[in-house]
């Protein structure tokens, strides 16, 4: 089984010890860095290139919010998980809206901790349902047609124009007409807002 690369960012001694010692209790888990700071955390993230970050929205030096930002401008795969106890709609819009594939409440669950490493680590985002349903009320409900529906799924698991156009057996140009149409009903300015936008609305469900 392949083992997860782990950077931990969290300012607090204790709550980064106890992360340590649930998550190097499995052993697919390997900790392989710990910062007390968002700007160390971003340093050690240059060097040493986790598969997975876990951290904190509350750190010293450079905020939660601006380590995501900051490692997403320079490494546009990374994945990130934010364990928080700060669960308002605002601040799990804003590290989803700048990165983050995953959002925790600290009093989380080590099981819950490990599924959404693992699911992030794996590409899949992973939102608790008192996220979704935080996320949610920011916005009013929206309706889509079947293959409007369709055609979102696909680019929320990161599908092209032409792998959606495969899938769902439609020539790529009408693949193009869908995503426009979608963009503009949600009011995204890209796919990757639309995204976000689909998971905050409940347009599509994880696995």
């Amino acid at each position: 089984m392949k083992q997860i690369r782990v950077l931990l960012i969290e300012d607090h001694f204790l709550a980064r010890m106890a992360l340590h010692s649930v998550l190097s209790g499995h052993s697919q888990i390997q900790i392989i860095g710990e910062a007390s700071d968002g700007e160390t955390g971003v340093e050690m993230y240059r060097s040493l290139r986790p598969d997975v970050v876990v951290l904190d929205l509350r750190l010293p030096r450079l905020s939660g919010f601006e380590v995501i930002d900051q490692i997403r401008k320079e490494y546009s795969s990374a994945r990130i998980v934010v364990l928080s106890n700060y669960q308002g709609s605002e601040d799990i819009y804003r590290a989803v809206r700048s990165g983050a594939m995953a959002y925790l409440n600290k009093d989380a669950s080590g099981e819950q901790l490990l599924n959404a490493i693992q699911n992030v680590d794996r590409g899949l985002r992973y939102l608790p349902h008192l996220a979704l349903d935080r996320l949610a009320e920011r916005t009013p409900v929206l309706e889509l047609t079947p293959r409007e529906s369709e055609v979102l799924i696909g680019i929320t698991r990161g599908l092209s124009n032409r792998e959606i156009a495969e899938d769902l057996h439609i020539a790529e140009k009408t693949v193009r007409i869908h995503v426009s149409s979608l963009l503009d009903k949600m009011g995204a300015r890209d796919r990757t807002q639309a995204t976000i936008y689909a998971f905050q609305r409940g347009l599509v469900h994880l696995n």
